[in-house]
């Protein structure tokens, strides 16, 4: 079948798209149209939970311990991540509550905190870093190590932070971290000690268990837009009030990515490990965060407090991908030495005459 203008801008367009996006706010959709009530309600949280456990046990045992290890070798580079993922992130969310309450209330301002402390994304991070031409095996390293501390610095930092700060819009406090043990850690720490059984099973059905980690996902933003519904989400978040998150969120990333760059070339990093340090350090899980908000936070205000991680991950498959693809096509200059090796071709070609005598002279 010939292919026309029309249908070739639709399939380039369709290639370019997030469908996994799309399917998230998909769930969003269903949710407002359809949410789960009463006997239903009580089964899909029953559900949620049971995804949340499975989710953070393939977690455990698709994340090899070695790459963990190998990323304390070289801290020069996981140094900046770290500190921006843990210490300087959480330092720009705090600047959420110098805004005043009415401007985004308890619940969005904690969703930005919470956001804040969340360690950086596996699967974007590589993603990035290989269509940008960095450090691919230092990005899984730098990703993998955020992850294992995000297991446990992130319900920490969270309690610390929100459970402060808030004067208890949202309790948050040392008893959601038994819930973090026993739905989170357990699991994830269950999932490390049969890896060595079942890695290479996971490892031949990649697409099976892809499907298992993004079903789970979409059943835990479905369930808690279910609860948001019946609380009235969409009657206390305003578009106004929306539109603002989204330039928060917006401002967040760019200071993010900005600080990544800055440090990396501070401590005078190569190029290629400068183009890591850049995706795992302004990167934030969905994956890790979407669970681990449906286990700390009150069901009902779940929704809310996710809305500000949802904007940012969506800001920043965008952002980060159109800046992986330029990066991609300003590498090719760096490598200037080949280009100015040519000159002494022609010199040997033509005026061979000069050359010639002393080298005759020799033999």
């Amino acid at each position: 079948m010939p292919q026309t203008p029309l249908t070739g801008a639709v399939r380039r367009l369709a290639r370019r798209v997030d469908w996994y996006i799309v399917a998230l706010f998909g769930a969003i959709g269903v949710a407002a149209l359809v949410p789960a009530e009463r006997e239903a309600a009580e089964a899909v949280s029953w559900l949620t939970r049971i995804a949340i456990g499975l989710l953070f046990f393939l977690y455990g045992a698709r994340l090899s311990p070695q790459a963990a290890l190998d990323g304390v070798r070289h801290w020069r580079l996981h140094l900046p991540v770290l500190a921006l993922t843990f210490a300087a992130f959480p330092l720009l969310g705090l600047a959420a509550e110098l805004l005043p309450d009415r401007v985004l209330g308890a619940e969005l301002t904690a969703g930005v905190l919470f956001l804040a402390v969340l360690p950086s994304t596996v699967q974007s991070s590589i993603a990035f870093t290989s269509l940008a031409r960095g450090n691919v095996a230092a990005a899984l390293c730098s990703a993998s190590f955020s992850t294992v501390l995000g297991v446990l610095l992130t319900p920490l930092l969270a309690v610390a932070l929100i459970g402060a700060g808030e004067d208890g819009g949202i309790p948050v406090g040392l008893g959601q971290l038994g819930d973090i043990a026993v739905q989170l850690l357990l699991p994830f720490l269950a999932g490390q000690a049969v890896r060595r059984w079942i890695s290479d099973w996971l490892g031949r059905h990649r697409t099976l268990i892809g499907l298992c980690d993004r079903g789970s996902i979409l059943l835990v933003v479905y369930a808690a837009f279910s609860r948001g519904m019946a609380t009235g989400i969409w009657q206390r978040v305003s578009p106004g009030r929306l539109a603002l998150l989204g330039v928060l969120a917006a401002l967040l990333l760019g200071a993010a990515l900005l600080l990544a760059d800055r440090s990396a070339r501070l401590l005078r990093l190569p190029r290629e490990d400068r183009v890591t340090a850049l995706f795992c350090g302004a990167t934030k899980s969905l994956a890790s965060g979407l669970p681990m908000a449906s286990v700390l936070f009150p069901a009902d205000e779940v929704a809310m407090t996710v809305l500000p991680l949802m904007l940012y991950h969506t800001l920043q498959l965008v952002v980060c991908a159109a800046l992986a693809r330029r990066l991609s096509r300003t590498r090719e200059p760096a490598p200037s030495a080949p280009t100015s090796a040519p000159p002494p071709a022609p010199a040997a070609s033509t005026p061979a005459p000069p050359p010639t005598p002393p080298r005759t002279g020799r033999r």
